[in-house]
């Protein structure tokens, strides 16, 4: 692989090669930027879970211009772990581009194989065959000590809310799940039984924080059954909770005063107000 950084002059450009050529004159020892050069995998992997929230909440905000920056900034960073591989001799840019369209190939038999006309239901079932295959071919590179659960391969740096989710559907694929999502729901009304349990018994703040934990994961779980992405959804709730609040504080500005000099009722009321007009 070819570690050497351009010699031209780089000027901004819509052409993939030159975004490759920054990065490499970024990570060139002597001549390139300071702070890049003592960047690893792990100081950089923070900054690219960073990235891909800042493309969601562009996308949240339907802020076309910021998703376009967003977009960009994410893709910098698969070339920044691209080109820190490159240099390690593991991998480089153009492996990675192989990769996914080799994977995005062989999981759509159905748009460039034999397997056409396919119905939703049978596409569904044919990705989760191929998943299933790919997923025996990365056990086959794994010592047998390394496969112990069918829970493995969850990202532990995950957002907890989507990693519940995935462990669970994980747990489902053997059987471990619910059919009804009453039954999920009133595991949810249990789990917060426990922890008005744990507070009338004095219980430690660990104790008590464990059980809101037992909450939280019965929460996603019930999101899960009802086809709700958490994490979303959860978005979604803090976005509505920004508006009504901003509301409150909008109306008592115009009291010539503010929520820290306000009663609870007052600010309570005004939230219902929002709430009536639908914000």
């Amino acid at each position: 692989m070819d570690n050497k950084a351009p010699s031209a002059p780089l000027t901004p450009s819509r052409d993939l090669q030159r975004l490759l050529d920054i990065m490499a004159a970024l990570r060139t020892p002597g001549t390139g930027c300071p702070w890049d050069l003592e960047q690893d995998f792990a100081s950089i992997a923070p900054y690219t879970v960073e990235e891909a929230y800042e493309v969601a909440d562009a996308i949240q905000r339907g802020d076309m211009a910021d998703l376009n920056d967003e977009l960009g900034d994410l893709l910098l960073q698969v070339v920044f772990h691209a080109r820190m591989a490159e240099e390690q001799g593991l991998f480089d840019f153009g492996d990675v581009v192989r990769a996914i369209t080799e994977k995005l190939i062989r999981r759509h038999p159905h748009v460039f194989g034999e397997a056409r006309n396919l119905p939703p239901t049978e596409v569904k079932k044919l990705w989760a065959e191929i998943k299933s295959a790919e997923k025996a071919e990365r056990a086959k590179r794994h010592p047998p000590q390394e496969r112990v659960s069918v829970l493995e391969g969850i990202p532990a740096a995950m957002p907890a809310l989507t990693r519940a989710v995935k462990l669970q559907e994980k747990a489902g694929r053997v059987g471990f799940d619910w059919n009804d999502i009453r039954t999920v729901l009133a595991k949810v009304r249990e789990e917060a039984d426990e922890i008005e349990a744990a507070l009338d018994s004095a219980a430690s703040e660990a104790e008590i924080s464990a059980e809101i934990g037992d909450l939280l994961f019965a929460v996603a779980n019930v999101a899960r059954h009802a086809h709700a992405d958490p994490e979303a959804v959860l978005r979604g709730a803090n976005a509505k909770f920004e508006r009504r609040f901003h509301f409150i504080e909008e109306r008592l500005a115009e009291r010539g005063t503010g929520p820290a000099n306000s009663t609870l009722e007052a600010m309570d009321a005004l939230w219902n107000e929002a709430k009536r007009r639908g914000l």
